[in-house]
């Protein structure tokens, strides 16, 4: 039986015990500092506290270490590891390979089993690259965005070590995650070290190799968001175990709403696969709220390149959320307007539109009556016919503002009489996705046999499902024909249900290490079964990564690393180096000229214009477009 895992994105301690409780199995989490989004640091002891959570379920904590780490950092960033490794995190994700050697070392001094998940800021997007990076030390690879189905199916089937984890929602970096230095170069802000300034989300020009303007100025490189909430099953069965939720900026309510939708909907890929699926966690949740992905952040949704070549990818005409359509303005008065839609709308809602120039506008509704919309101030720009988004839904904010979903583990519980006393048993249930036996302790309590004067049955079961603030809920109690003859005061059976529940308690603990050993055991025993991956010692992972600054090389230890591992070191990261002397930027399957129809493979239509294509900002810096067609890749340089 596989176990799947969704694994949400947590800004913070607030958002990682949200996530918990609305259905995740695993949680990421950013570091104090050297994560890849810096804003989104947390304190050793906010760690600790979602660990604590998060193990009750036997769910995981990830902590994100996966910056580039230069050499005067080293020593603080081994620090920063031990310290994780005593707050109890289950994995550290890494793009530098020094952090790799790093928690290997911490691991084996404090006998944790803390495992390495390598970033999908590694780049790993080929079975070689995985292949490495699994014989390196990497029990998980989180893949390229950019991967379709057959090209997850082939890594999985070339290295079925290693597992494998994909993002199913949120925002897309329209470059080969790793591999973009557009914002180090423009605004010396590198993504390599988590402050990303964004800028595939800029406004250019298109201008031809004769300085003539193609269309208006538009956001020529901001994506869609991603969903592939339909994909999950298909996932699987291509050999993805883990499900990742892109968010680590967003908010608490964004977290809930999007956990809730994916927890339901791995749910029934569970349900579906009869016994080859689990969830990787245990707990029923229950939801206050019916999820609704339009309703949190979105630039509209694509699945992206999962199923090949996909031209529903851009975003060319705002890098905002829209939302969800919400209908067409049927009638305008001076301060008001009607819609025409089945939406119901309230007092705080947000609303926005396409103006007749393709700007996006947006307002506040500051009244509703019936279909009638009164903003907090009429915008001009509006006209009859416009379609019309809603990127803030007031109603529904308020419910995720509220406590909205509860989870507990289900548990049989079965009292019997012993020579001694009582014995209360009790074990995860078998609903919960595990077996019982896995999960069963027991307590014995020595009483004083005393005849009930009528049967306590009713009365026991009542005492024994009482879980209070516990994580747990009762199911089904059976009480034995002798038990049930006995009178048993109400504050022995409480005593007795608390023991057995501190004893499971411990034996949770004990079935998250003893998961985490076996799975540190099986690291590095299964074979490669692809060729080309089992020669991968002698097979250079960054093959593809010309110029050689793309290695992202930034201090000696991941360099000895490198060499140590067979591989030939190539030059120092672009952070290091002189920029203007680094043209290559970004690296990306979205393409300008497939978005405008001319794409050469297809032949929609000839070129009107003359190559290059340079993007230019509004203060005239260029970037040279280079279309890889044998790759279906789009290069992005800068003009020096």
């Amino acid at each position: 039986m596989t176990r799947l895992e969704l694994l949400a994105p947590a800004r913070d301690l607030e958002c990682g015990l949200a996530a918990i409780d609305h259905g995740a199995d695993a949680v990421y989490i950013g570091a104090p500092a050297f994560g890849a989004r810096a804003e989104a640091g947390n304190s050793i002891d906010d760690i600790r506290q979602l660990c604590d959570h998060a193990h009750r379920f036997l769910a995981k904590v990830y902590v994100t270490v996966n910056t580039i780490i230069y050499e005067e950092e080293l020593e603080d960033v081994e620090h920063l590891v031990r310290q994780l490794g005593e707050a109890g995190v289950d994995a550290i994700l890494v793009q530098d390979m020094a952090v790799l050697e790093m928690v290997q070392r911490v691991a084996a001094e404090q006998q944790r089993p803390i495992e390495v998940h390598a970033s999908t800021q590694a780049d790993n997007r080929t079975p070689e690259r995985v292949g490495w990076l699994w014989q390196a030390g990497c029990s998980r690879v989180v893949l390229a965005r950019e991967l379709t189905l057959e090209q997850m199916r082939t890594i999985h089937q070339a290295v079925p070590g290693v597992e494998l984890e994909a993002f199913v929602h949120g925002a897309l970096c329209v470059s080969f995650s790793g591999l973009c230095y557009a914002s180090q170069h423009c605004f010396h802000r590198s993504a390599n070290r988590g402050v990303c300034a964004q800028f595939c989300r800029l406004k250019f020009d298109l201008v031809d190799g004769d300085g003539q303007y193609i269309d208006r100025p538009r956001y020529w490189l901001s994506l869609k968001d991603m969903c592939r909430i339909d994909y999950l099953g298909q996932m699987a069965d291509a050999g993805i175990t883990s499900f990742k939720i892109e968010g680590r900026l967003k908010g608490v309510g964004y977290v809930k709403n999007v956990v809730a939708a994916y927890s339901e909907q791995l749910d029934k890929v569970v349900k579906r696969s009869g016994g080859r699926y689990r969830r990787s966690a245990l707990g029923r949740v229950a939801l206050s709220f019916t999820p609704d992905l339009r309703k949190s952040f979105n630039r509209g949704f694509t699945p992206y390149f999962i199923d090949g070549r996909n031209d529903n990818i851009a975003s060319p005409d705002t890098p905002k959320a829209l939302g969800e359509y919400v209908g067409k303005v049927k009638e305008i008065r001076k301060d008001s307007f009607n819609v025409a839609g089945l939406a119901t709308f309230a007092n705080g809602d947000g609303l926005c539109f396409f103006d007749d120039s393709k700007q996006l506008c947006g307002f506040r509704v500051n009244r509703v009556e019936g279909n009638r919309i009164f903003p907090l101030q009429m915008p001009p720009q509006l006209r009859k016919g416009f379609p019309l988004y809603r990127n803030a839904d007031a109603t529904f904010e308020k419910l995720l503002a509220k406590p909205s979903a509860t989870r507990r583990i289900p548990l049989d519980m079965r009292l019997d009489v012993t020579e001694a006393g009582l014995r209360l048993e009790t074990m995860v249930s078998e609903g919960a996705g595990v077996s019982g036996t896995a999960l069963r302790v027991g307590v014995e309590m020595e009483v004083e046999r005393q005849e009930a004067r009528q049967p306590q049955q009713e009365n026991i079961c009542r005492q024994l499902s009482r879980m209070g603030g516990t994580v747990y809920e009762a199911v089904r109690v059976e009480v034995s024909e002798e038990a049930a003859r006995l009178f048993v005061p109400s504050s022995m059976l409480a005593t007795l249900r608390r023991q057995c529940l501190d004893a499971l308690d411990k034996r949770m603990v004990q079935e998250a290490q003893t998961s985490m050993l076996h799975r540190k055991q099986q690291l590095g025993r299964s074979p490669l079964h692809s060729s080309s991956v089992s020669s991968v010692a002698s097979t250079s992972p960054h093959a593809h990564l010309s110029p050689t600054y793309l290695q992202n090389l930034a201090n000696s230890q991941a360099r000895a690393f490198y060499e140590q591992h067979g591989i030939p070191v190539m030059g120092e990261a672009f952070e290091l180096g002189d920029s203007h002397d680094r043209p290559l930027l970004m690296q990306c399957r979205h393409c300008i000229r497939r978005l405008l129809g001319c794409c050469p493979k297809e032949r929609h239509r000839p070129v009107p214009w003359k190559e290059p294509l340079f993007l230019q900002l509004p203060d005239k810096r260029r970037f040279r477009l280079q279309f890889d067609c044998q790759q279906c890749q789009m290069n992005v340089y800068a003009e020096k």
